[in-house]
């Protein structure tokens, strides 16, 4: 954890791609913290309307929970770009530097190919929400492809962050799994 900044830092003004994408990730971790904070606020107003106001709530749960999804699905790509994500480095730090290298380039390749799998299936399960005009069985009725965008989106920042990284460590703007040589 100590060499977290660090990591991060070492990659500023190295690469227009790079550089773009941890644009992109910074402006998406915003995006996500901005959803906790409208959640927290929703979440007060609905405490207020029940218990003070005695009435019922119609759409503040479902709204909450969509927002919270959404918030860790988008947040994906700027925890990414900080390492905030668990990192067992045991295995790592055993290796020489050039198995290292390889393992990190194997790793990061495997991630990317994961994540575009599931960003398939995000994208599939997104289109038939939008294609046959689903709708929750709530009183609210919010038609189910807007919380379900956060799927592809998500996990499509986070496959170009995961290439970012990539292409950092081929490119030696980083060092594999931000460990010092």
């Amino acid at each position: 954890m100590a060499t977290q900044p660090k990591a991060v830092q070492s990659r500023a003004r190295k690469n227009l791609f790079v550089n773009t994408v941890d644009a992109i990730s910074t402006l998406a971790g915003w995006c996500a913290a901005a959803m906790i904070v409208v959640a927290v606020g929703i979440t007060c107003q609905m405490i207020f309307v029940r218990f003070v106001l005695n009435h019922s709530t119609i759409w503040q749960t479902e709204m909450v929970i969509y927002l919270v999804i959404a918030a860790t699905l988008i947040g994906l790509p700027y925890v990414q770009k900080l390492r905030g994500h668990v990192n067992v480095d045991l295995v790592p730090l055993m290796l020489p530097p050039r198995l290292r290298f390889g393992l990190c380039v194997v790793t990061l390749s495997m991630s990317i190919l994961i994540i575009t799998v599931m960003l398939w299936y995000g994208y599939e399960f997104w289109h038939f929400a939008w294609d046959r005009n689903w709708k929750s069985d709530t009183v609210w009725g919010v038609r189910l492809w807007i919380p379900y965008l956060s799927l592809p989106v998500g996990l499509g920042l986070l496959a170009l962050q995961l290439t970012a990284d990539l292409v950092a460590v081929i490119l030696r703007i980083d060092t594999p799994f931000g460990l010092e040589t």
